[in-house]
């Protein structure tokens, strides 16, 4: 029997898994989510709020991603568009690999120093790993995407065109929106632990309004926020 991941916490769990829901998914600081759940008639401190995130933003993501990746490893996948985000660290360019799915929602993100064939490789190994392989893979022109691809054995599988790529582009919105309100990052590993805890909350409360109607985007809704508070059960 796996041990509580609260054990050693006074607040109780369903607080904790509220003050992480609300910095992960909204571009909030931790002092605004300190306001709000003062609102709310809790009374903690922005530090717990970081403790939190960094203690159990990864525990949530994990369940999330797992419960993900084993659904479309069931199904064959159709479509990836991969994208690489540019991500300023202490005055230092890095990479944010990222693999967006047909529908846009982030299926791997995967930060690097370097933009050239050892770190595509890397990321569409672990990318792959996890949800399989897909039958479409959308890149821009870089050259390291293809020199990677050559190695798998998928460059059959590779497009490249001018707009065929819109939808990875689109999905940086919501992250360039959380690194603001976060100032940017001062260090590749809270990027990296960040950024795959980010993309999984919000893969699991992003729903297309655009598409869905208003009964349907309620019932979907609930679900999720449903599945959410389900996390908590050890």
């Amino acid at each position: 029997m796996s041990k509580n991941p609260f054990r050693y916490f006074k607040t109780s769990p369903e607080i904790i898994q509220l003050g992480v829901l609300m910095y992960v998914r909204f571009p909030l600081s931790l002092r605004n989510v300190e306001d709000l759940l003062h609102e709310r008639g809790i009374d903690v401190c922005h530090e717990s709020v970081r403790l939190w995130v960094d203690r159990f933003g990864t525990h949530f993501a994990d369940k999330i991603r797992k419960r993900r990746s084993e659904a479309m490893r069931r199904v064959k996948q159709w479509r990836w568009h991969l994208d690489e985000v540019f991500v300023k660290i202490r005055g230092e360019t890095h990479y944010l690999w990222r693999a967006v799915d047909h529908e846009g929602e982030v299926l791997e993100a995967y930060v690097t120093k370097k933009r050239d064939k050892a770190a595509a490789l890397k990321f569409l190994r672990k990318a792959m790993k996890r949800y399989g392989n897909p039958e479409v893979v959308v890149t821009d022109k870089c050259p390291s995407y293809h020199a990677a691809m050559k190695v798998i054995g998928n460059e059959g599988r590779q497009e490249t065109g001018r707009h065929l790529n819109n939808r990875a582009e689109n999905s940086h919105q919501p992250f360039r929106r959380r690194e603001r309100a976060m100032s940017r990052f001062r260090r590749m590993r809270s990027l990296q632990k960040f950024a795959s805890m980010h993309s999984s909350v919000h893969n699991h409360f992003n729903h297309q309004r655009n598409i869905e109607r208003r009964a349907g985007f309620k019932s979907l809704r609930d679900a999720a926020l449903r599945e959410w508070r389900e996390l908590l059960v050890v």
